[in-house]
């Protein structure tokens, strides 16, 4: 099983239309069994006549409501973007699990990257979708109900790692292969350029990294212009893009250079990855 953390986004539908291989309809269920797990919250809320079925949309709707309940609320860099989304995928020769299994790996899962903790009556709205053949899609508001921001473990990349590795021997999968050093009889002793690696890895970091919070901000306010009816906004909409585009290449170079110096950047590094765009660079020619 392989765990893969994207970037945060400002809504849930790009996450769950990536989740379910489409775009998100406005009608329509979800096919049976496609949300195998959710936040354990959700069932005190929803009515035993309720419809068995919701729809994709009711869905994202779901997992948007604690950013419009909270409009002031942001993570500690003041970033907006509180969707979360995780995908795992297991070895091409693994059995098809069937969704006990997938809910057993969805919680599992949720509980080690922080947005599910028991008993925590205010916590994250969150789902797992399993609607592509070997994988689950988890998807998370890391708003919470009282309005805080859901702070992520300093070691999340680790803790998935390590979470995924019990997973696949309690489920009887194929491990996937790994570099990390958390175990092992041998460790390479450090090399000198092995400071130089952390400053430019954590420069890099898609999480917590100073390039990544202030590329957020400026993909917000690009976002933000852009919704706005003049042909000014647009036109700054535009220009704040290819400033956040030009911030991610910066990104991108300092992770590659990092790798190149002493190996792999520390474990809890995310790769960047590309902005996504604005409603005026869809626009443009």
């Amino acid at each position: 099983m392989i765990p893969r953390i994207n970037e945060r986004t400002h809504t849930p539908f790009d996450p769950l239309s990536e989740a379910l291989g489409h775009a998100v309809p406005i009608e329509g269920g979800l096919t049976e069994h496609a949300v195998v797990a959710y936040w354990p919250g959700l069932d005190s809320y929803t009515l035993d006549d309720e419809q068995a079925t919701w729809t994709a949309t009711q869905w994202a709707e779901h997992l948007e409501g604690p950013l419009l309940e909270h409009p002031f609320a942001a993570s500690p860099h003041g970033d907006r973007r509180a969707i979360f989304h995780l995908d795992a995928r297991l070895h091409p020769d693994d059995r098809d699990l069937p969704s006990a299994e997938w809910a057993e790996a969805a919680h599992r899962l949720a509980r080690a990257v922080g947005i599910e903790t028991p008993g925590d009556h205010n916590g994250c709205h969150w789902i797992a979708v399993h609607s592509k053949p070997g994988r689950l899609d988890v998807i998370a508001n890391l708003i919470r109900l009282d309005g805080t921001w859901q702070r992520q473990p300093a070691d999340l990349t680790r803790r998935l790692s390590e979470e995924t590795r019990r997973i696949e021997a309690d489920l009887h999968l194929t491990p996937a292969p790994s570099a990390s050093p958390q175990r092992g009889s041998t460790r390479a002793m450090p090399s000198a350029s092995a400071p130089f690696t952390a400053v430019l890895a954590q420069l890099a970091d898609e999480q917590d990294g100073p390039l990544a919070t202030v590329r957020g901000l400026v993909e917000h306010t690009a976002h933000r212009l852009a919704d706005q009816p003049s042909a000014a906004s647009a036109e700054t909409a535009h220009r704040l893009e290819l400033i956040a585009r030009r911030l991610y290449g910066i990104q991108h170079d300092l992770h590659t250079t990092a790798t190149r110096l002493n190996g792999p950047p520390r474990p809890h590094t995310t790769v960047p990855r590309p902005p996504t765009a604005t409603a005026a660079t869809r626009r443009s020619p």
